[in-house]
């Protein structure tokens, strides 16, 4: 984000200083020539960003809403913004397919949850990415789960580890993008599933033009959703 230089990603965290707000803290990932952006800067204003297009959109399809997003330019090519938009996406659906009864203040308290565990770069460093913590979270909001219920509790750490096992066939290198899009498709089945709802979602129409921005995390001819070439 400072020089366009790709990123070292750490075993170990060290010292490091935001360029931008003078923060000093430990991280994980830094540039070779000693940049480095906090949490905070590099996703500075995506949670409104996130929240209103959620809110106030009348799209259907899940998918159709996390491209929308992603394609913002306020939305970098990799981050934790991902969970954000990859459970807002879903509910902002769910809430306009109207099965559910999905409010507004559901999205934004599954938003709360996602940012509260979704930190950067603990997808390697734990295993768990930001994205099916978001899937997860939304279920939890319209299921109620909670530490003392069962079923509820049981439903949503299943769709959370389908997710987490489904996205992990996407790694090599990972790609926030392509793990929101299989997310939200885990998402669709587990809806149908466990809620007889029936999403329209169009996966096959995803032709990722962010590849076109040379990323050195890009999957490309690995990736289901790079551009087809006739």
């Amino acid at each position: 984000m400072v020089c366009g230089a790709s990123l070292e990603y750490l075993e170990t965290a060290v010292s490091v200083v935001c360029n931008y707000c003078g923060k000093e803290e430990t991280g994980y990932v830094r540039c070779p020539k000693g940049h480095y952006v906090c949490d905070e800067c590099h996703g500075k204003g995506a949670f409104d960003l996130v929240k209103d297009i959620a809110l106030t959109t009348n799209e259907k399809d899940p998918l159709a809403i996390a491209e929308l997003l992603m394609a913002h330019p306020k939305i970098p090519f990799l981050g934790c913004e991902h969970g954000l938009i990859a459970t807002a996406s879903l509910l902002a659906a769910l809430k306009n397919d109207g099965t559910l009864s999905v409010s507004n203040e559901q999205i934004i308290e599954a938003m709360k949850r996602t940012q509260k565990q979704s930190m950067p770069p603990y997808c390697a460093l734990t295993g768990v990415c930001g994205v099916p913590i978001g899937i997860g979270a939304a279920f939890s909001v319209i299921l109620g789960a909670a530490c003392p219920k069962d079923r509820e509790s049981a439903i949503t750490m299943h769709i959370a580890a389908r997710t987490i096992d489904t996205i992990a066939n996407d790694v090599g290198p990972m790609c926030c993008k392509s793990f929101v899009r299989t997310a939200l498709g885990v998402a669709y089945n587990s809806a149908k599933e466990y809620f007889n709802v029936h999403l329209p979602i169009h996966r096959e129409k995803i032709s990722c033009f962010h590849s076109n921005k040379n990323h050195p995390n890009c999957r490309k001819e690995k990736c289901l959703y790079y551009p087809k070439t006739v």
